[in-house]
């Protein structure tokens, strides 16, 4: 079975309340007075990074997607839990484990424990990491809020992160030194929008991080809201740097908003709420289902690949 057909069977098993139908970025837990926010995002060799990926950036990596939906919840993060496998490279697991000394000294989120094991000669590395965090109060943003008229929003530009990997793989040459330098961090080095996520939370209908691709993610938010996301691509904001690279055609902006990597938080809100942070409006929720693709106000084709699925 593919990805949706297992994880289709484990909601028969993820029945507590918390785990919000596994339709959500994270699980939310009453504990006290307050709520707790769980995930858990997984990394492996070859699927989610270059094998020729400097370990310090993969490390960086596997602590900033998980903050990054902590971010969509508007949680402070407390605390993180790591499950290692790899070893047989003492200088691959000195780089990684540099590189996670700066990623929790950057967002301030201690390492508690975890887990540490052996993958065998051969095998790829693999790496877990649990986040928790507390949420700022008890309005704790859904996939599921978005109604028939709210206006769609995202933080920051997309598409940056995909360029990276382009250049990163071969694939593209980008001729400017710091263009390029900018794209390799925005894929390298995610910065999960911690602070955004907390300054919105309260406002939003609806809210989750951009991780495999703008209109996918669009999609899902759809599909647990029970409408349609109207997205329009020429107001999807874009880069210099992959503008330059990339172009500002039709093409581009559909490269950009299925290429995923952003962590930028998608939201959607009543278009009259004042929201404190600034955020580009891609777009608007309709009466109906899935997402439709606008270009210029005028409709166009959406592409078959919405964005990254797991096989």
């Amino acid at each position: 079975m593919n990805e949706l057909e297992f994880v289709e069977q484990l909601k028969t098993l993820a029945i507590h309340p918390a785990a919000r139908g596994l339709v959500d970025d994270a699980a939310v837990l009453p504990f006290g007075r307050h709520k707790l926010v769980i995930t858990h995002d997984m990394m492996v060799e070859g699927v989610h990074y270059l094998p020729d990926a400097d370990p310090a950036d993969v490390a960086w990596k596997l602590v900033a997607v998980n903050l990054s939906d902590l971010a969509a919840k508007g949680a402070k993060p407390l605390g993180i839990l790591m499950g290692y496998g790899g070893f047989g490279d003492d200088a691959w697991d000195t780089k990684f484990i540099e590189g996670l000394k700066q990623a929790i000294a950057r967002f301030g989120v201690p390492l508690l424990g975890g887990d540490t094991v052996g993958m065998g000669e051969g095998c790829k590395r693999a790496f877990g990491l649990t986040a928790f965090g507390e949420a700022k109060g008890h309005i704790i943003p859904a996939r599921s809020g978005a109604a028939p008229g709210h206006a769609i929003y995202v933080t920051g530009k997309i598409g940056d992160a995909w360029a990276g990997l382009q250049i990163a793989s071969g694939k593209v040459q980008a001729r400017d030194l710091e263009c390029t330098a900018a794209l390799l961090k925005a894929h390298n080095r995610p910065d999960p929008k911690l602070e955004e996520g907390r300054a919105l939370s309260s406002l939003v209908s609806t809210m989750m991080d951009i991780s495999d691709g703008l209109l996918i993610d669009a999609e899902r938010i759809a599909k647990a809201s029970n409408v349609c996301l109207e997205i329009d691509l020429a107001k999807v904001p874009l880069s210099p740097e992959y503008i330059s690279v990339f172009g500002d055609d039709e093409e581009a902006r559909k490269k950009a908003a299925t290429g995923g990597d952003d962590y930028q938080l998608l939201l959607t809100a009543s278009p009259e709420t004042v929201l404190p942070i600034a955020v580009t409006r891609v777009g608007q929720c309709k009466s109906g289902s899935g997402i439709a693709l606008i270009n210029h106000s005028e409709p166009t084709v959406t592409p078959a690949n919405l964005g990254y699925v797991h096989a």
